[in-house]
């Protein structure tokens, strides 16, 4: 591979969301769905999960089958009372990212102000060529091939000169079939066919550079 091209998650790939901010962002569209659909805890819960598990996004569901405004639903559901406290991550990340050669995008399914405001009170920013959030993806979250298409196609990339990093299975499962290299981030000794390498942290990718 001549020229390394990163794509990055961020959730749970650059910082651990899973003891604030997803159950923040869990409870706050199930409120969204009880307030605006008009159902209780339970239907609400049900929804949501099954639009996730179905499309890979609550926000794809709701748009397809009930005409909700995307720019509504990501303002009224990630809004954080101190997301500064809320963001758990390492600082040794930042070093990892400038020891990593080639270039870096933040190819994320969040709205465009939360994962700028992740990225500077991370301080990772800088470390960064390019943030695609899902504004920038015209709405089509990961793992609709759409939005990887428009990155692809708008930041001039050739697949096979490009690396993904990711939590999730089946967003990698995606840039597989566009012949994207894959790197798992997960402690599950579970790995897929369609990953190319799993780690239990994106801080071990410099150790692991020639398996790429």
């Amino acid at each position: 591979m001549a020229r390394r091209v990163w794509l990055f998650d961020l959730d749970n790939t650059l910082h651990d969301a899973n003891p604030h901010i997803f159950p923040h962002i869990n409870r706050s569209m199930r409120e969204y769905i009880e307030r605006h659909l008009g159902v209780d805890e339970r239907e609400a819960t049900r929804i949501r999960q099954g639009y996730w598990e179905r499309y890979g996004a609550t926000l794809l569901g709701l748009v397809r089958h009930h005409g909700t405004d995307p720019r509504h639903f990501l303002r009224e559901t990630h809004q954080f009372p101190d997301l500064g406290r809320m963001v758990v991550f390492d600082h040794a990340v930042r070093a990892m990212l400038k020891k990593l050669p080639g270039r870096k995008i933040v190819f994320s399914n969040a709205p465009a102000r939360y994962t700028a405001a992740v990225l500077e009170i991370a301080g990772i920013r800088r470390h960064f060529d390019s943030v695609w959030p899902v504004e920038r993806l015209r709405f089509q979250p990961k793992p609709q091939p759409a939005g990887f298409r428009r990155l692809l196609q708008a930041e001039r990339l050739n697949p096979a000169d490009c690396i993904m990093v990711e939590d999730s299975a089946a967003n990698l499962r995606t840039a597989k079939r566009l012949g994207i290299r894959t790197v798992l981030i997960s402690r599950s000794p579970r790995v897929p066919a369609w990953v190319d390498l799993r780690l239990q942290s994106v801080l071990e990718l410099p150790r692991h550079l020639g398996k790429l």
